[in-house]
């Protein structure tokens, strides 16, 4: 993930923590001294809506907005978020992808249907990126809460890069409230050390 600019989509449903991901990894760039653009859709996101936030490091980054196409790390917090923004991504792009659905209202309502596991893998193997489909929400709930698999992800995220481990501790523990920390420093720790044992 070494890149003159590093470009990262967020992407999940309303209440999933989506913001308060992409604010971890805008303060993480801060922190290493290089300049930082951060963009946000929100759209209906207290009705369980698609929430997306572009972040982009680098000496100078210009526009806060990343084209299609040149997306390096896609961060997808539900499994039909990913399906969505693949296309985002860069062809040696890497996708983190949480386990976890949320049925959106208009599958519930009859008006839509969510893809099944063999339309998903089709159409993500098509988009030709690394893809790592990462238990979060169960890593979250063994750490003792899975309202942090967003700062699993973040672990997951952050052990493909070079981002001193320390940089992204502090960053959290400046940004959670204080009776959370030693909850999402776990969390952290728990979505690194599955992404190291994944990739060895």
């Amino acid at each position: 993930m070494k890149a003159m600019t590093l470009n990262v989509v967020l992407a999940g449903v309303g209440g999933q923590g989506t913001l308060l991901a992409a604010d971890i990894m805008a303060l993480v760039g801060l922190a290493q001294g290089l300049d930082v653009k951060k963009s946000e859709v929100h759209g209906m996101a207290q009705r369980g809506g698609s929430v997306i936030s572009h972040v982009r490091w680098g000496a100078r980054v210009h526009s806060p907005l990343i084209a299609p196409g040149e997306v390096d790390l896609l961060i997808a917090f539900e499994r039909l978020e990913a399906l969505r923004y693949a296309g985002l991504l860069r062809p040696d792009g890497v996708l983190l992808v949480n386990d976890y659905r949320i049925v959106p209202v208009t599958v519930t309502s009859g008006d839509g249907r969510y893809p099944d596991a063999e339309e998903e893998e089709a159409a993500l193997s098509d988009a030709g990126v690394r893809r790592y489909l990462i238990p979060a929400m169960r890593i979250a709930q063994e750490v003792g809460q899975a309202r942090v698999n967003n700062v699993v992800m973040l672990g997951a995220a952050s052990a493909l890069g070079d981002v001193p481990v320390s940089i992204w501790r502090d960053v959290i523990s400046e940004r959670v409230p204080e009776r959370f920390v030693a909850l999402n420093e776990r969390a952290f720790a728990a979505g690194r050390e599955w992404m190291e044992r994944e990739r060895h």
